[in-house]
């Protein structure tokens, strides 16, 4: 299927200013003929004033701003013309229908959208799009409703991003997450909608995720379990380190001939050691006063 689009082309109208210059001498001149008509009673001069005089009013509705961040766009009996960017106060075939494009940046807040993540869980996604028109000509003839369609679009492509990732991975996994990978997410979301929107002539200027939560339904239990995957790896943690420093003070013991263990007081050091260490509250030192082994 082969895809036609209507390119921009710049399009540079008559100055305003000296068109108007002259609509005033006609209207002068008008007058005059006016005013010679009635004197000699001639119907010519009168049909001609009256011409001049269709012809004035004719010539007002080719008057038209352009405002600074705005275009216009011509189209002559369903012919493109082309597009005003510079603006100034111009006039042009008055039969011209001249459309208004916006040529400033707008915000986009998408409806928050309830969809399943790459695991299965059901959560809640919501992005702002910033987004301009970088071609008059795409957005205005090759989409019914180029503002319609940046919204359509970018619902749909965050919707599809978050079926892609899971909502959170624990931080041992390497992959890109919703919640854990934010920059990367959005700068994938970004490029999705450059390629969405690219043939409605919008630019994307910035994409990124303005909501992202767990369905209410589930918001409770993921909570806990994120709670559990946090303790769990805060566990880990101490264990290393606890065994790490275990490793070390025995291994500094029997280099410095401080003290020679056998394996069962080796092993009673460690469990000590590994209790001192791993307890979640402040343990309360025992001494014994006896021998190594009593």
């Amino acid at each position: 299927m082969i895809e036609t689009k209507t390119l921009e082309v710049e399009f540079r109208p008559f100055n305003g200013w000296m068109i108007l210059f002259g609509w005033f001498a006609l209207v002068a001149l008008n007058v005059f003929v006016f005013m010679k008509g009635a004197e000699s009673q001639d119907p010519w001069l009168f049909s001609g004033g009256g011409a001049m005089a269709f012809l004035e009013v004719l010539l007002l509705f080719g008057f038209f701003v352009v405002n600074p961040n705005e275009s216009r766009v011509l189209v002559l009996f369903g012919k493109y013309r082309g597009s005003v960017r510079h603006n100034g106060f111009f006039w042009t075939n008055p039969f011209t229908m001249r459309h208004r494009v916006s040529l400033r940046a707008r915000n986009l807040n998408t409806d928050t959208l309830k969809v399943n993540d790459k695991g299965g869980s059901p959560i809640e996604i919501a992005a702002v799009i910033v987004w301009l028109v970088k071609d008059t000509a795409h957005a205005l003839f090759d989409v019914d409703d180029y503002e319609a369609f940046v919204r359509i679009q970018s619902e749909s492509a965050v919707r599809g991003l978050a079926s892609k990732y899971h909502y959170d991975l624990p931080e041992e996994e390497r992959e890109i997450s919703l919640r854990g990978s934010r920059d990367e997410v959005a700068g994938e979301l970004g490029e999705q909608l450059e390629q969405r929107l690219s043939r409605a002539g919008i630019e994307v200027v910035e994409a990124r995720l303005s909501h992202l939560a767990y369905a209410p339904e589930i918001a409770g239990a993921m909570l806990r379990r994120q709670q559990a995957d946090a303790v769990i790896a805060a566990r880990q943690k101490i264990v290393e380190g606890a065994v790490s420093m275990v490793e070390m003070a025995l291994t500094d013991l029997k280099k410095h001939g401080v003290v020679d263990l056998d394996e069962e007081r080796r092993a009673a050091m460690v469990s000590n050691l590994m209790v001192v260490l791993c307890s979640e509250q402040g343990t309360q030192p025992v001494v014994n006063t006896g021998t190594l082994y009593t």
